[in-house]
Formats: C-alpha cells, structure tokens, sequence
C-alpha cells in the first residue's frame, strides 16, 4: 500500500514506473526475434557497443541517444561486414568488436568528469529518470511496435527459414540491419532503466520465458511483453520499498519468472516432464 500511495505522491516514482513499463514491453517484443534468430550474443554485443556514443554524447552535451544509435549500428554493420567479407565466422567477429567498442568506451569515461551519470548509464538508476529520457523511451517504444508490427511478415519468414524469405525475394541482410537498427533502439531505451550491463538480461530473459509457454510468434511477442512490464513493476517496487538497485532487482524478478516456467511450464517444464515420464513407465508395467 505504501508503494501505491508513493506513486500518488512522488512525480518521479511516476516517471520511473512509466518508463519501467515501456522498457520492459519493448525489450520482450524485441527480444522474441532475438531468441528465435540465435542472437542473443548480438544482443550482448549492442548493449556493450553504444558506451562509445554515450561518453561522446555526454562530451559534446547532446542527448545520449544520437551517440549511442549511431555507435551500435555501426557495430552491428562492422560485424556483418567482418564475418561475410573474411574467414572469422560470426560469433568471433562479435567478440572482437564488441569486446573493443566497450574498451574504447571505459577509456572515454575515464577521460570524462561526469563519471556519475556515467555509471548510471553503465548500471541503471529508474528512480532518477528524467522527463525528457521518459518521452525518449516512449517515442522508441512507438517506433519499435509501429515497425515490427509493419514488417511482422517479414520478420516472421526470416526468423524462422531465411532461405525461403530469399526465394520469396526478401533482402534477409537488409531485414537483419533492420532488426539490428531497432535492437540498438531499445538498448538506448533501457539504459537508464536496467543500464547497459544488465539491458541483455531484459532483452533474453522475458522472451525466454515466453518460448517455454507457447509454439506461435504471436503469442510468444504478447507474452514477453508482459512478462518485462510485469518484471519491471515488481521490480521496481522491491526496489523502492526495501532501497535496493533497481535494474538488478527488475532483472532478478525477470529471472525468478523464467525459472517458474522453467520447471512448471506445461508442455516444456521440467516437474510437468517428469510427471509424464512417470506416468509412461506407470502404464509400460501395467
């Protein structure tokens, strides 16, 4: 009850929620098509890479999110372009360059004065979200459902056999580039939420849940929304209430529902498995 009557009372507890909200509705629609495309290192590899344009942002005193997209399409081109155009394979060239953008940027921070907000950047601090943050969030979250919901098809086809999206003359690179485009959008959307450290647990966990409980996209999509909006919420208020980190804490109530499906999922849990599989041998000595 105390948690409710705050969010009456304090303007940014409203913010913080909101916001919460909105990051974790968009990271589960795009963490679907991250799961079923096997890319959840990329995903790792774009939360790293936007540190460059974060602590370029915050030199030139423009907004984050101009620095931080530009860095992570960037990213993600240069590992296409590495990986098709020599022998590394894919999950190599991730390695290097994420592993070297996120290098470049601790050194940029280092170099900066405002290591604070920094290190909210880096870890996540809901609770001193901004207005203007708030309406950037937002106006990704509107970009992101507007897309995937345009280009739902195409997505689906590519997602799932990529070489008949091909023969049906789709450009599954340009379709890649733009998935890519948008995760880098909701990694930027969930920086002052989760931070960047932690962005890769929102995008995967709730959509990771979502595939123990369902077989169609659709519903898959539907779910891990609401199982990040659901994180976010409980999350935040353990956060308030017992003054706890708040991107970990909405992480750990992400993780504590995968596990639930995980062993109660009805087709995929693993207690429900096993009933089944006591059941057989019960009738096999029948």
């Amino acid at each position: 009850m105390d948690f409710l009557m705050a969010i009456g009372q304090y303007e940014f507890l409203q913010k913080a929620l909101f916001t919460s909200v909105v990051v974790g509705l968009i990271c589960g629609v795009i963490g679907s098509f991250i799961i079923l495309r096997g890319m959840s290192l990329m995903g790792d590899a774009i939360s790293h890479a936007v540190l460059p344009g974060v602590a370029l942002s915050y030199a030139f005193g423009i907004n984050f999110f101009v620095g931080a997209v530009l860095t992570g399409v960037l990213t993600a081109v240069g590992i296409g372009f590495v990986s098709q155009n020599s022998r590394i394979k894919n999950d190599t060239a991730i390695g290097i360059l994420f592993t070297s953008a996120f290098a470049i940027g601790i050194i940029m921070v280092t170099m900066l004065k405002s290591s604070t907000d920094l290190y909210h950047i880096l870890f996540g601090n809901v609770l001193a979200v901004r207005s203007s943050d708030m309406w950037v969030t937002v106006g990704i979250g509107v970009i992101v459902i507007v897309t995937v919901y345009a280009f739902f098809k195409e997505l689906l086809l590519t997602s799932f056999d990529p070489t008949i999206a091909a023969a049906y003359g789709l450009r599954n690179n340009l379709i890649h580039y733009l998935l890519m485009t948008l995760l880098t959008m909701v990694t930027v959307a969930s920086l002052q939420t989760v931070g960047i450290v932690l962005v890769v647990a929102m995008l995967i966990t709730p959509a990771a849940t979502a595939y123990l409980l369902t077989d169609r996209l659709s519903i898959m999509i539907f779910l891990a929304g609401g199982f990040g909006m659901l994180s976010s919420v409980i999350g935040l208020y353990f956060s308030f209430t017992y003054n706890l980190a708040s991107g970990a804490t909405i992480v750990v109530v992400a993780t504590v529902l995968f596990f639930l499906a995980f062993l109660f999922s009805r087709k995929h849990g693993v207690v429900w498995k096993s009933i089944r599989a006591r059941q057989k041998r019960v009738e096999l000595l029948k």
